[in-house]
């Protein structure tokens, strides 16, 4: 007798639980879709300034005038800084079809927006 009594109370908590887990979605719905909080994930050790990357290619001149190439143009929202990381193609990401190995892309200062000077 005390073993059915066992096994009936054992078998209650298990319809309790899992009535709970069944009924969680419809009482405290996930969101089904989340906007971006247009903050860029930081590398490690660096600050989490929020950057801007204009979509596609550009051509990017050194500011020496020297040198033009294409690549991509990022602005640091933060302080205005621009710029250019080279890709040398018209993809968008960096190509170096001489080499085997992936190619790092340094950037080339372009410039500064006076974000501080605009007055509403």
């Amino acid at each position: 007798m005390k073993n059915l009594s066992i096994t009936n109370f054992l078998l209650f908590v298990i319809a309790v639980a899992l009535v709970v887990i069944a009924a969680r979605p419809y009482i405290a719905p996930a969101p089904a879709a989340a906007a971006q909080s247009g903050q860029v994930a930081a590398a490690p050790g660096t600050a989490s300034d929020p950057l801007y990357i204009e979509p596609g290619t550009q051509a990017i001149r050194s500011l020496d005038g020297t040198s033009q190439v294409y690549g991509r143009m990022v602005v640091d929202l933060q302080s205005g800084t621009v710029w250019g990381f080279p890709t040398l193609t018209s993809a968008p990401y960096p190509v170096d079809i001489s080499s085997s190995k992936p190619p790092v892309s340094h950037p080339i200062y372009l410039g500064r927006f006076a974000f501080e000077d605009i007055t509403r």
